[in-house]
């Protein structure tokens, strides 16, 4: 695989080749998302949104991205449109309306929170599910984390990797790991 092209062997939702842990982006880690990104393990997955910032700021922070993860063999997902991430070069694309994304040759994720939710990435096809709020988040204040049964009663709904996401941290994803995991995700 070329450095600066999208991935292409798509792995199938239990390969191991599919990142078991993943950096969402955004400007609350802006500050210090070289650290972080470095800080990961080699071949880990990134998830760009950054939607504050200007299309023509967020397409450059997008390249400074792109090229740290190249350099540690990290996969990069595009929170946005199929279309963009397509012509910003992603490995992927991440959002709830993905259903082309595997026709393209990208890689495709999507969050859920729900049994609807799921369903409808199942029917766009998403390789990787994004399962949360396992734990409180600053993300969602106020909203009531699930519990062990319920994650495990939706994650058995995925035909797919499912990521957890929600409060995450090493200790934590131990904690709720189960057969149906595949890794786990933080922003902060």
């Amino acid at each position: 695989m070329l450095r600066d092209q999208p991935c292409a062997d798509l792995p199938c939702p239990t390969d191991s080749t599919l990142p078991r842990i993943w950096l969402f982006t955004d400007e609350r880690n802006d500050a210090f998302l070289r650290q972080a990104i470095l800080r990961l393990p080699r071949g880990s997955g990134i998830i760009f949104r950054h939607y504050h910032l200007p299309e023509d700021a967020r397409r450059a922070r997008f390249e400074f991205v792109r090229s740290l993860a190249r350099r540690q063999g990290h996969r990069l997902l595009l929170a946005g449109s199929l279309a963009l991430a397509r012509r910003w070069r992603a490995d992927g694309v991440h959002g709830r309306d993905t259903a082309r994304a595997k026709a393209a040759g990208l890689l495709n994720s999507a969050p859920v929170h729900n049994a609807r939710e799921i369903h409808q990435a199942n029917r766009n096809g998403a390789h990787i599910f994004f399962l949360s709020p396992i734990f409180a988040t600053q993300s969602h204040p106020g909203q009531r984390p699930m519990n062990a049964v319920q994650v495990q009663r939706l994650a058995t709904l995925c035909n797919g990797a499912v990521i957890y996401l929600g409060g995450m941290n090493p200790r934590r994803y131990r904690a709720r790991r189960n057969q149906r995991s595949h890794g786990w995700a933080a922003i902060d």
